[in-house]
């Protein structure tokens, strides 16, 4: 229904048949840092490991950080078969029942995957940042990378919280990783607090996953941040900002992702005056991210609520293109100027893009894609990501409404999440459930909180009906 191609087709299949190995580690210049001690950390059922990350303590006390990104391109060229799905498509689906990948398991969960003690060609970020958590100097180059520790997010973290005595679930350590994690922690948390000071938004949504026991959702659980997830958030950030300004630098035309000042800031003032919070008129992302820390302070355990309150209100992310001498709009949540999507080239399109802007500008070689091609690409992208998360979104409507098909009639706390002409939606506070409010719904506006009865599902069209309780 959305234009995406669900199955790879026969000419890819071929294609791929044809390509037994990497062979992209023999590039001119390219360095040989097999020897650091990389380690990726991601879900515990990831298996499409993009980057891998390591962190050297210099003399000064600064610390270089390394990001290794997974150099996809080295088998996945421009205009292949492979390329052209992963051109209409652009992003991996993740849904409830099955994950779609934008390229072949043969690729991205192996032969372009950083997997766990096998060599394999990538594009470095490298960082040195000092002690009060700025970047004091960066570079970009070909390397070739291994990674010695495949890690989880929850694992790592119970460890870094001293609930665990290993951050590889009871596997033992070497004593050299784990100082080394220690060290990235640290300089994560760092690069966090410098961003907070500029006005990034400190945001907490409450996203879930389902449960299944066979073909039944037993459960929703809730998918919590925690400081092995906000050490690969921050380093990607900071490679992703690095990796714009270097190709500014170098005044070469990029795709940049930008989240623009909120249209609805209205609406976020008033949401700031009912908890008797003043911010400005204009758009102030640093105003906004102070109200933010001092609501999480007051009520913790509502801040979600606030939290998806504005994140509907600043509106989604898109892809545009900046050309040489020009400035792109930045990222209001982020409060970065420059920022790109350089580092998930397995499971982002515009990754794998700037991946070959890259390498182009590194070699010297001329750019593989015009400033309109580049212009068409950064539209195409931003409606397939769109796309991709209304796709996500009725399958997770399909397992939520699977999993409140007996508790019709119930009553529920709710709050309205999504106000317009076309409908309006509530989330309901256990489980975390959105819905639809079919009736009762004049006057209620984003952000209000209003007690609904569940009167209908559909599982098959994700519909979840509700009706305001007066």
């Amino acid at each position: 229904e959305h234009g995406f191609l669900p199955d790879f087709s026969l000419v890819v299949l071929d294609e791929l048949a044809k390509i037994q190995q990497v062979n992209g580690g023999t590039a001119p210049a390219i360095k040989d840092l097999r020897h650091l001690l990389w380690a990726s950390i991601d879900n515990d059922d990831s298996l499409d490991l993009d980057q891998l990350t390591v962190a050297e303590v210099l003399p000064d006390n600064s610390v270089k950080i390394l990001v290794a990104v997974a150099d996809v391109d080295a088998l996945v060229k421009k205009n292949s078969e492979i390329d052209g799905h992963a051109h209409q498509n652009t992003t991996s689906i993740y849904t409830a029942g099955k994950t779609f990948p934008m390229l072949p398991e043969k690729l991205s969960t192996n032969l372009t995957s950083l997997n766990y003690q096998q060599d394999r060609p990538a594009m470095v970020v490298e960082m040195v940042i000092d002690d009060a958590g700025e970047i004091k100097s960066s570079d970009i180059y070909h390397a070739l990378v291994n990674n010695h520790a495949k890690l989880a997010y929850n694992a790592v973290a119970a460890w870094l919280d001293g609930k665990e005595p290993s951050p590889n679930r009871g596997v033992t350590v070497d004593a050299a990783l784990a100082n080394n994690l220690r060290i990235q922690d640290r300089v994560a948390q760092k690069l966090r607090a410098v961003r907070y000071k500029r006005g990034a938004l400190e945001l907490q949504t409450l996203e879930s996953h389902p449960v299944f026991d066979g073909n039944e959702i037993r459960d929703l659980q809730v998918d919590e941040t925690n400081r092995a997830k906000e050490i690969i958030e921050d380093f990607m950030i900071a490679a992703n900002d690095v990796t714009a300004l270097f190709l500014q630098g170098k005044k070469i035309t990029s795709l940049r992702r930008v989240v623009r000042s909120p249209k609805r800031w209205d609406r976020i003032v008033e949401i700031a005056a009912q908890h008797n919070y003043q911010l400005p008129v204009a758009p102030d992302s640093k105003a906004l991210a102070d109200f933010l820390v001092k609501q999480k302070a007051l009520d913790p355990l509502r801040f979600p609520d606030l939290s998806l309150i504005i994140i509907k209100l600043l509106g989604s992310g898109e892809y545009v293109v900046e050309l040489p001498n020009e400035t792109a709009p930045g990222h209001f949540g982020l409060a970065v100027k420059d920022y790109t999507h350089s580092t998930a080239p397995n499971r982002r399109f515009p990754d794998l893009i700037t991946q070959r802007i890259l390498k182009a500008t590194l070699s010297g070689s001329l750019v593989p894609y015009t400033d309109s091609e580049l212009v068409e690409l950064a539209k195409h992208c931003t409606e397939k990501e769109d796309d991709a998360n209304k796709v996500e979104r009725q399958v997770a409507k399909s397992a939520a409404a699977m999993l409140l098909s007996s508790r019709i009639g119930n009553q529920f706390d709710a709050i309205c999440t999504g106000a317009a002409d076309k409908g309006t939606w509530v989330r309901i506070f256990q489980p975390p459930i959105e819905g639809r409010l079919t009736r009762g719904y004049q006057g209620v506006d984003v952000g209000n909180r209003v007690k609904v009865k569940l009167i209908r599902v559909d599982v098959d069209k994700g519909f979840i009906d509700f009706e305001k309780v007066i």
